[in-house]
C-alpha cells in the first residue's frame, strides 16, 4: 500500500478533536477511526462524550459504541481489529483519520504493542488480593515508587492497568516503562501526527464546562442504569466511578461532580505527559483554522512524508 497516510489527531480531552476530525474527514473524503477506549461501549454515551448523531452522520466513523461493557476488549484486540480495518479501507482510500486521547491505543495502531516478559502468575494474584484487602491506594503508591514515569502516564484508577504495570515491574525487576517503545512494528502506511493544544487553564475550563453539560444531559441517570455493573473493567473510568460513590451514599452529589472534574483534569495531565514524549507530533493551538492544519497535512503528503 504505497503512499497511504494515517492522519492521527490527538490531544487532551475536551480540546475539540471530534469537530476537527470531521472537517478533515470531509476534506479528504475519508473515514474516521476512533481510538478512544472509553467510547467503544454502547452503554456509555454521555459520560464518554460520544459524538452526537449529527456528528456521526457527518462522516463515516468506526469503533464508536461497537462493544458491550460486558465484553472484555483489550488493547491487543483493538490493535488487531484496527489494523484489519485499515488494510480494508486503504484499498479504497489514500488517507484515513485516527483520533482519540488514549495514547496507548494510538501507539498500538501506529507502532504495535510492546513485548513484555512472561511474569509469574502468582504475582498478579498477590496484587489482586492486596487490592481487595487494602484498596487501590497502596498499589498506586507502590507504582509511584518503582516506576514514577508510568505512574504519571497510565490511568492509575484503572485497576487492570495498575496491576499490569506493577506485575511487570515486580516480576521483571525493571520498570514497566522500560519496555515501552523498544520494538516498533512495521506498518504499511505512513503516519502524520497532529496535536491540538491549549494553555492548561483553558483545557481545565473546557473540562469543567463539559462535565456540567454532561450532568445537564443526563449523566446521573446513565450512571444509575450502569450501577449494577460497576465492577466491570469498562466502568472503572472517570465520570462513572465518582457517581457510584454517590449512589453508595458515601459522598454528596456536588462532591461527586467536583471529583469528576478533578479526575478528568488529572487525566488530561496524564494525556499531556504521554503525548509530549513524541517528537513526531506537530502541535497546533486548538483555535487554529482548519485550513492551516489541512495545508500542513497536504504539504507532508506531497513530500511523501
Amino acid at each position: 500500500m504505497k503512499n497511504k497516510h494515517l492522519i492521527t489527531l490527538i490531544g487532551p480531552t475536551a480540546i475539540g478533536k471530534t469537530a476537527l476530525s470531521i472537517v478533515l474527514a470531509n476534506h479528504f473524503k475519508t473515514d474516521i477511526l476512533s481510538c478512544d477506549s472509553r467510547q467503544f461501549y454502547k452503554e456509555m454515551s454521555i459520560g464518554t462524550a460520544v459524538p452526537s448523531k449529527t456528528e456521526l452522520k457527518a462522516a463515516p466513523h468506526h469503533f464508536i459504541q461497537n462493544r458491550s461493557i460486558q465484553e472484555d476488549y483489550s488493547v491487543g484486540a483493538f490493535e488487531k481489529d484496527a489494523i484489519h480495518l485499515l488494510n480494508e479501507l486503504f484499498q479504497q482510500k489514500e488517507n484515513l483519520i485516527l483520533t482519540g486521547g488514549s495514547g496507548l491505543y494510538v501507539d498500538a495502531v501506529i507502532k504495535g504493542l510492546d513485548d513484555f516478559p512472561t511474569i509469574d502468575k502468582a504475582i498478579r494474584e498477590t496484587l489482586k488480593t492486596r487490592l481487595e484487602l487494602e484498596g487501590i491506594v497502596p498499589l498506586q503508591q507502590q507504582l509511584q515508587e518503582v516506576d514514577p514515569f508510568s505512574f504519571d502516564r497510565i490511568d492509575i484508577n484503572n485497576r487492570q492497568r495498575l496491576i499490569r504495570a506493577l506485575e511487570i515491574s515486580i516480576g521483571s525487576g525493571k520498570p514497566y516503562s522500560y519496555y515501552l517503545g523498544i520494538h516498533a512494528k512495521k506498518r504499511n502506511f505512513k503516519s502524520i501526527k497532529i496535536g491540538l493544544t491549549a494553555e492548561r487553564e483553558i483545557v481545565y475550563d473546557r473540562i469543567n464546562r463539559r462535565v456540567d453539560l454532561m450532568m445537564e444531559h443526563g449523566l446521573l441517570s446513565e450512571a444509575e442504569n450502569l450501577y449494577a455493573f460497576r465492577e466491570l473493567n469498562a466502568l472503572q473510568t472517570v465520570g462513572y466511578k465518582e457517581l457510584f460513590t454517590y449512589f453508595d451514599g458515601d459522598v454528596s452529589l456536588d462532591f461527586a461532580i467536583e471529583e469528576i472534574k478533578k479526575n478528568t483534569r488529572r487525566f488530561a495531565k496524564r494525556q499531556g505527559t504521554w503525548f509530549r514524549r513524541d517528537p513526531e507530533i506537530k502541535w497546533f493551538d486548538f483555535q487554529t483554522e482548519p485550513t492551516e492544519i489541512i495545508a500542513y497535512i497536504e504539504t507532508i503528503i506531497a513530500q511523501g512524508g
